[in-house]
């Protein structure tokens, strides 16, 4: 099964100096550390089809991409 990325065109992604099909968010969520977390957060709403019964999943990777962001300051 493809994975679905987060909307950006190729042609943006090659002004931005990225490979055509990388999803630009995905590859900062990758360097972020928090792949993991991001990942249980899709399978949950591709399986629930509902943010609000992912909350466990959703605060987890909140958390997670939180530490990342104070870490880096």
């Amino acid at each position: 099964m493809a994975k679905a990325g987060h909307g950006w065109s190729g042609a943006a992604a090659a002004e931005r100096g990225e490979e055509e099909g990388e999803d630009p968010l995905d590859a900062r969520i990758a360097r972020s550390g928090c792949l993991e977390q991001h990942r249980q957060l899709q399978e949950c709403m591709a399986e629930r089809r509902d943010w609000r019964h992912c909350q466990e999943q959703v605060r987890a990777f909140g958390a997670c991409m939180a530490r990342r962001q104070q870490q880096r300051q």
